[in-house]
């Protein structure tokens, strides 16, 4: 009975919610979210840098998530660059000090605090020629307003960015009056004129009173209540907004936030711990900077950038292919229409029948133009994710459970979607797809939580990676050994699939290829294997015939490959200078450079000629009938099954352990090339050795392997954002729903990708060998024109 429940639920979810059911709502899901935003925006006013200003959270102890957007964290060098040649005006009481203190330590990290109080500091950094000034003002009086009007009376001292604040001192000497409340407003009524002067040129930032802690202020300070400072705050906000205009004089309330999570830490109830101030004085940093050095991990304060040529012209063609395929489908339907209600004809009495070679003629441009309509609209959205403030977007930050949890409920569903495999075969297709599938799975959640950081999962993946490449040559391998199909048509197929996606999303995306890198690692193994495999003499299955001969053959060309990756391994200068010529640098360079390609390179180097051997040994095994790969049946004798399986549970359990000590993901990095090979063997041993888990599968992980290469491309643009930097918030307010409705739109994307693919695969590659070169001819040259516009421009993504 349980059985058949468990069979009956699985039948009923399938056949209320498919794929296609899925999309369809996924389509409404963008609509009506980009209809929500617009009007959220429209409506509700401000932008990423009044988010930034304004609002947050702490995601961790010291990190700090503004609302809606990313926060980049600056370094030294880059703070220089912003603000060279620039004056910074720091005026007001001991908290606006503190403020400067942490402002001046991200130019030079090595600043201290030096003690002095109610007075001026002045800093400056030589090399950069930039100017920090603290200016005591503890009060919002006539003096301060005289500073400020002799500031915008004499340009040549004006600051360029002013960030002032005061109360708390107007709170103690006057013991917190209702009459002092009252001149800080009209005072600062008066000073808002001159800081609006300032700010027509300038950034002037007016930094809201933190809250305190009451119970640990000295007996001189008892005066100064939360209640008293949230008044202050009041009237600040209503003096320099007075009469309902705009201000441009922008208001800092984040680091308030801020401290009133915090405040409790405060040695003295009054002043802030270090870590709050920091988060103080980067939002001033990103506030300042982000708009002139425009770092991709912070969206706060940054512009949109508009669309360059590029991107116009390939707008202008997905809406030329939209109109085609409306024009042919009319002429489809108006031909169609008027067969069908044609005159008959009068002797036979039967109806006059369609032309069908004008059917065909129609049905395949309009096929292609179709799916070319699809994905611009597909590739429109992509745009609006990643490279407009449509949506939102958040940093990561990793916890334990922001990886595991998510880990444990794709597993808890993997195994309840599984089904009997239609053969029993080591690594049959069924197999394999779902082995892609949950690496895929695991990769992705290991993006989104920002599972790089914890150096034990970060080597873990690195083993999935290679897992992958090891597919690539068992797969390829098996396949050209089996099939011995060495032509061009089936290499243009491989290729085109591969890189499909990616070659477009260069444009609109306006990316390198190699930013793309797993894309550019899989199609130059597939084009080595593929090579070292049709080259004279070309040794298959059918050719071998047992011969020990031919099988030494098929050894020597892995050997040959095996010294060619060995030669460019030692030889960096050498691989570097190869893959920097014209025009095969267009391909490999990012950023100018092709640093990136060789780390990726080298980090599995041997990952694929691995899965080569192990495919080639696996042929001769089942060949010369080793194996017994039959239903329900152990692989192996009985001890020799257990002696593997135990050797492959010690070799999993000795990698996690080795991976856990590991403490630099350099020199783990090192040794990786050569150890991963023994988990993926392990991995392939326990899943195949018993002859009841080669009999099943999960369909779930299956189902997701075989999209998982269009899993991998775009969750860089519309799960991920800022070219996987950053989060995607469709949903803001809500991280779990948000990511459950992202990921939804996402696999959808993603399916939705893989079938028009599949369409326009058949279309662009023709088995006809002469339309074929015609084709090549032409797709080459747009390759190279596109290659050419979009070639290194992005730094190297990291690890």
């Amino acid at each position: 009975m349980a059985v058949l429940a468990y069979s009956l639920g699985k039948r009923d979810i399938n056949q209320y919610f498919n794929i296609k059911n899925a999309k369809l709502l996924s389509l409404v899901a963008v609509v009506l979210l980009l209809v929500l935003h617009a009007a959220s925006r429209y409506y509700g006013g401000g932008d990423s840098c009044d988010w930034l200003l304004s609002s947050g959270r702490f995601l961790g102890e010291n990190a700090w998530q503004p609302y809606g957007c990313m926060m980049h964290k600056y370094r030294s060098t880059e703070a220089t660059t912003c603000l060279s040649e620039k004056r910074v005006a720091f005026v007001g009481d001991s908290r606006i000090r503190q403020l400067f203190y942490s402002f001046i330590k991200i130019i030079d990290p090595n600043q201290r605090e030096d003690g002095i109080k109610h007075e001026n500091i002045p800093f400056e950094d030589q090399t950069s020629l930039v100017n920090v000034d603290f200016l005591w003002y503890p009060e919002a009086n006539n003096s301060m307003k005289e500073r400020l009007t002799a500031w915008t009376e004499d340009p040549s001292t004006r600051p360029d960015v002013v960030v002032i604040g005061a109360a708390t001192w107007s709170i103690k000497l006057h013991h917190g009056s209702r009459e002092t409340l009252q001149q800080y407003r009209v005072n600062l009524t008066a000073i808002s004129s001159p800081l609006e002067t300032l700010a027509l040129d300038g950034d002037v930032y007016w930094v809201l009173q933190d809250p305190v802690k009451e119970e640990a202020l000295s007996d001189s300070r008892r005066m100064i209540t939360n209640q008293q400072i949230d008044q202050y705050n009041e009237a600040a906000a209503g003096a320099l907004n007075s009469s309902g205009r705009s201000s441009r004089v922008k208001l800092l309330a984040a680091s308030r936030q801020a401290a009133a999570l915090t405040i409790a830490q405060s040695a003295d109830g009054l002043h802030l711990p270090e870590a709050t101030r920091n988060v103080g004085a980067m939002v001033l940093m990103n506030a300042v900077c982000n708009k002139f050095l425009q770092p991709i991990d912070g969206s706060c304060c940054q512009p949109a950038a508009a669309p360059n040529l590029l991107q116009k012209l390939c707008a202008g063609m997905f809406l030329a292919s939209g109109l085609a395929f409306l024009a042919l489908h009319a002429l489809g339907y108006s031909r169609h229409h008027k067969a069908r209600l044609g005159p008959a004809d009068v002797e036979s009495g039967e109806e006059k029948k369609p032309d069908l070679g004008v059917a065909a003629a129609v049905s395949g441009p309009k096929l292609a133009f179709r799916a070319v309509c699809k994905m611009g609209v597909i590739m429109a959205y992509f745009y609006a994710c990643d490279r407009t403030d449509v949506f939102m977007k958040e940093q990561k930050f990793y916890t334990h459970s922001t990886f595991f949890i998510p880990l444990v409920y794709i597993f808890v569903l993997g195994v309840f979607y599984n089904e009997n495999s239609k053969e029993t075969k080591l690594l049959n297709r069924e197999q394999t797809d779902e082995w892609k599938g949950w690496m895929q799975l695991v990769i992705l959640i290991y993006h989104i939580s920002g599972a790089s950081a914890f150096i034990p999962v970060y080597m873990h993946v690195r083993v999935l990676v290679a897992a992958y490449l090891f597919q690539t040559g068992y797969g390829h391998f098996s396949f050209f050994w089996l099939k011995g199909d060495f032509g061009l048509y089936r290499l243009c197929q491989v290729l085109f699939r591969l890189n499909f996606l990616v070659l477009v999303l260069c444009v609109v995306m306006d990316r390198s290829y190699q930013f793309y890198y797993f894309v550019p690692l899989v199609s130059f193994w597939f084009v080595i294997i593929y090579s070292t495999l049709a080259v004279w003499p070309q040794i298959l299955q059918k050719k071998a015939n047992g011969s020990g001969m031919w099988y030494l053959g098929v050894l020597l060309k892995l050997l040959g490959l095996l010294l060619f990756i060995c030669f460019f391994t030692y030889s960096q200068g050498f691989f570097e200078s190869l893959f920097s010529v014209w025009p095969v640098s267009w391909l490999f360079e990012l950023n100018g450079s092709v640093h990136e390609w060789w780390f990726r390179w080298k980090l599995d180097r041997f990952a694929v000629i691995h899965g080569m051997l192990f495919a080639f040994m696996y042929l001769v095994l089942q060949k010369c009938q080793v194996l017994s790969e039959g239903r329900g049946e152990a692989l192996f004798s009985p001890r020799l099954s257990s002696l593997l399986l135990l050797l492959s549970v010690g070799a999993f359990i000795i990698y996690s352990v080795w991976a856990s000590s590991c403490k630099n993901k350099t020199e783990c990095n090192e040794l990786h090339p050569y150890i991963s090979v023994v988990q993926i063997l392990a991995f392939i041993l326990i899943r195949n050795i018993p002859g009841y888990a080669r009999s099943i599968y999960s369909s779930f992980f299956a189902w997701f392997g075989k999209i998982s290469l269009e899993l991998f491309i775009c969750q860089y643009h519309i799960w991920l954002a800022a070219d996987t930097k950053g989060i995607l918030v469709l949903v803001p307010g809500s991280p779990s729903f948000n990511i459950i409705i992202s990921t939804f739109i996402f696999v959808c994307v993603a399916h939705e990708i893989s079938l028009i693919t599949n369409d326009l695969a058949q279309v662009a590659i023709p088995k006809d060998g002469a339309s074929l070169l015609r084709r090549l001819a032409a797709l080459g040259l747009g390759g190279l024109a596109l290659l050419w516009a979009t070639r290194g421009r992005l730094t190297s993504l990291g690890p």
